[in-house]
């Protein structure tokens, strides 16, 4: 059978024939070792060919496996399949009276996938969603089942791995007791008078902070603080309380987003930016977003805004969050307390990336690592340098999958193979 596979936002279509969909773990097994290249679709929401196998490979779903969500509360954790997504996962943890200590602004996403891209939340004590995970299922390339926990000396690869070691079936969760969360919104945060300090005060004045701007102007339109409610929510002077509920793209319903003006909530509906019973029907946005170490965050954002002529005709919103450092040997967040600064572009590839190359040009200084499921240009050799792990991560890679079968274009060339 021949179909056209994309991903979410449409601006990738695979040269696989074919996305499978096996549904049972046994099948996943002889559909890998059958496979001479093999590559997992999630919930497709990458914006570049991480997940192409190319037109000799097989791309599968393991979303249609049964899911699993086995939560221990003695032991506050959860095992969860890798095609369930984080909104499903969210709500039978908390109905189990636990909670994750974060989620990304968009619960839509596969768990297995955001852990492998290093996505993230936001907060400066918050690291990527990757340092929930505690033990990696995986079937490897001759299709054999293996488990890499934290006291395996392999597990600084083996979760934030680009798909490149094997197909995730289950990964084991930290959790912790819930909590509630308030979200307040405010608008106008001039970039003036933003010195290193005050943006630090800025971004722990809360539990969760993100900053939104579309750069047709200094500064920040709007700013999102999520205060959990056991925690202070410290007085906020550099910008005015919102009178009406926000969207972080101006312009936009807000009727999608999560609750606003100080209404308390349970985490998961207060910690991602959109509702998780509003399911994005089209992705009509290319998105980029770059890592790099927090006390540069005041001299990137004015380097932003010496380009944002630039910038500004083909961006919807520009957010910035803080993330803590983590030990994944290649996550974006590795070994470096972060400033994320992410891109929602307008869906034109033309247009927007030679807007990418200057933007990654004006950063260049500050030693970005682009996420790696969105648009970026920074050559691979570059980015090699910047991952002082990425030999033992190849070495890793040769371990498990001896013969490159999970390693597609992309990864090789990041890897440098």
């Amino acid at each position: 059978m021949t179909e056209t596979i994309t991903n979410w936002a449409g601006n990738i279509t695979y040269c696989a024939k074919e996305l499978h969909r096996p549904s049972s773990a046994g099948a996943v097994s002889a559909l890998v070792a059958a496979g001479a290249r093999v590559r997992v679709l999630g919930s497709g929401h990458s914006f570049n060919e991480i997940a192409e196998p190319g037109p000799e490979g097989v791309l599968l779903s393991i979303a249609g496996l049964p899911p699993v969500i086995d939560v221990d509360r003695e032991a506050r954790t959860v095992r969860v399949s890798g095609g369930v997504r984080y909104a499903e996962l969210a709500r039978a943890v908390h109905a189990h009276g636990l909670a994750l200590p974060n989620m990304a602004s968009l619960p839509h996403i596969s768990v297995a996938g955001s852990v492998a891209t290093g996505t993230h939340g936001s907060g400066v004590g918050n690291g990527p969603l990757a340092t929930s995970v505690r033990e990696v299922e995986l079937i490897t390339a001759d299709g054999s089942a293996v488990t890499v926990g934290r006291d395996d000396r392999r597990f600084g690869g083996a979760v934030t791995s680009l798909g490149a070691l094997g197909v995730v079936m289950a990964l084991t969760l930290d959790l912790e007791p819930t909590f509630d969360v308030e979200q307040h919104v405010f608008t106008e945060l001039p970039l003036d008078g933003l010195d290193p300090a005050v943006f630090e005060t800025v971004m722990a004045s809360a539990y969760s902070v993100s900053l939104f701007t579309d750069w047709r102007a200094p500064g920040f339109r709007q700013a999102w603080l999520k205060r959990r409610t056991d925690q202070p929510l410290p007085g906020f002077p550099w910008a005015a309380p919102a009178t009406e509920k926000m969207h972080p793209v101006p312009g936009m319903p807000a009727v999608n987003c999560t609750e606003q003006f100080g209404v308390a909530g349970p985490w998961h509906q207060r910690l991602p930016h959109f509702r998780a019973e509003f399911t994005p029907s089209s992705g009509v946005e290319l998105q980029s977003e770059y890592l790099l170490p927090r006390g540069y965050a005041v001299d990137a954002l004015r380097a932003l805004d010496a380009i944002r002529h630039t910038v500004a005709p083909v961006l919807q919103t520009c957010e910035v969050r803080t993330v803590a450092a983590d030990d994944q040997w290649l996550s974006p967040a590795h070994g470096r307390d972060s400033v994320a600064l992410h891109f929602t572009w307008i869906e034109d590839t033309a247009a927007v990336m030679p807007v990418v190359r200057r933007l990654e040009e004006a950063l260049d200084a500050f030693e970005p690592r682009p996420h790696w499921g969105k648009v970026f240009a920074v050559p691979a050799g570059v980015l090699r340098g910047r991952y002082p792990r990425l030999d033992d991560f190849r070495a890793l890679a040769r371990e498990l999958d001896p013969g490159r079968k999970f390693a597609n274009a992309f990864v090789r060339e990041i890897l440098g193979d």
